[in-house]
C-alpha cells in the first residue's frame, strides 16, 4: 500500500497544534484595491506582490512550515487579456526579482498547476527557482498558478490508474493522495480569503475538508502582519474535533495535574 506522507484528515485524526502547520490563501480585492483609488485594476496586483512579501515574513517569523498562495486560477483565464498579460509580466518580474530573497531565507519553492499554457521563458524561470531552493527546509512556499481543485483530482485519477495498471480495479484515498498535485504538503490548517467574499473558488477541494476557513472584508493589498495575526489568533480559538465531539476532546487531555503528583 503507498502510504500518505500526511496524515488525511478523513482517515485519521492530526495533530491541532496552536501555530498553524500549513496555512493556504486566495489573496483576492487586488482589483477593487485599485478601483477605490481610482488606479487600473492592474496597480493592485502589482501592490499585492508586497503584501505577500509581508505575510511570507510573518509565516517565517511565527514558524509556519508550508504557506499555499492562489496566484492564478485555471478560470483566470477568462478575465480581460491585457490584464491576464499583465499578470504574466508580473509574474516574471516578480520571480526575478524575489528568488533570491527566498533563497536567502532558506524557503523552498514549487509553483503547481498546469503550466502547459505558459510560455517557455516563464516556465523556465519557474524549474529554475525551484531547482535552486530545491535544498531550502525552513519554509515551504507554493504558488498555485493555472491551477484548480478540480483540474487537480482528475489529473491526479489519471496518474494513480495509469500507475496502477489496472482500471478496474477498486482505489482507495491512499492510492489517490500521492498524485495529487501538493502530495507534498499536509492538509491546510488555516484557509484565509480576503477581499470579503465567502467562497473557495475551485481551490484545493481535496485538501481543504477539514481545514479552519477565515474570510475578511480586507482587500489583499491591506493585509499584512497584523492581518495574519488577526486570522490566527481567530483559528487558535476554534475546537478542532475532526467528526469528533467536543466532550472527547477534554478526555483526550493529558491530566497535567497527575504529572507533577
Amino acid at each position: 500500500m503507498v502510504r500518505l506522507p500526511f496524515l488525511s484528515s478523513t482517515r485519521a485524526v492530526p495533530e491541532a497544534l496552536k501555530v498553524p502547520r500549513h496555512i493556504a490563501i486566495i489573496m483576492d480585492g487586488n482589483g477593487r484595491w485599485a478601483r477605490k483609488r481610482l488606479m487600473p485594476r492592474v496597480a493592485g496586483h502589482a501592490k499585492g506582490v508586497d503584501s505577500l512579501r509581508d505575510v511570507i515574513r510573518s509565516c517565517l517569523d511565527r514558524g509556519v512550515e508550508y504557506l499555499t498562495v492562489f496566484a492564478f486560477s485555471s478560470e483566470n483565464w477568462r478575465r480581460p487579456k491585457d490584464e491576464v498579460s499583465f499578470l504574466m509580466q508580473l509574474f516574471v518580474k516578480s520571480l526575478k526579482a524575489e528568488i533570491d530573497r527566498i533563497h536567502r531565507n532558506e524557503i523552498r519553492l514549487r509553483v503547481v498547476g498546469d503550466l502547459a499554457p505558459f510560455d517557455d521563458a516563464l516556465v523556465s524561470l519557474i524549474r529554475d527557482g525551484e531547482a535552486l531552493t530545491a535544498g531550502n527546509s525552513r519554509m515551504n512556499l507554493t504558488i498555485c498558478a493555472n491551477y484548480g481543485g478540480r483540474w487537480d483530482i482528475m489529473q491526479a485519477v489519471g496518474k494513480m490508474i495509469a500507475a496502477s495498471g489496472d482500471a478496474g480495479r477498486t482505489f482507495s484515498e491512499e492510492d489517490l493522495a500521492p498524485h495529487l498535485a501538493l502530495s507534498f504538503s499536509p492538509e491546510p490548517d488555516l484557509f484565509i480569503r480576503t477581499g470579503g467574499e465567502q467562497r473557495i473558488s475551485n481551490f484545493m477541494l481535496w485538501q481543504l475538508a477539514y481545514s479552519e476557513l477565515y474570510f475578511t472584508d480586507k482587500l489583499w493589498p491591506e493585509f499584512g502582519e497584523a492581518a495574519l495575526g488577526e486570522a490566527i489568533a481567530s483559528y487558535q480559538g476554534r475546537e478542532r474535533r475532526f467528526g469528533r465531539t467536543s466532550e472527547q476532546l477534554v478526555s483526550d487531555k493529558p491530566d497535567t495535574a497527575s504529572d507533577h503528583a
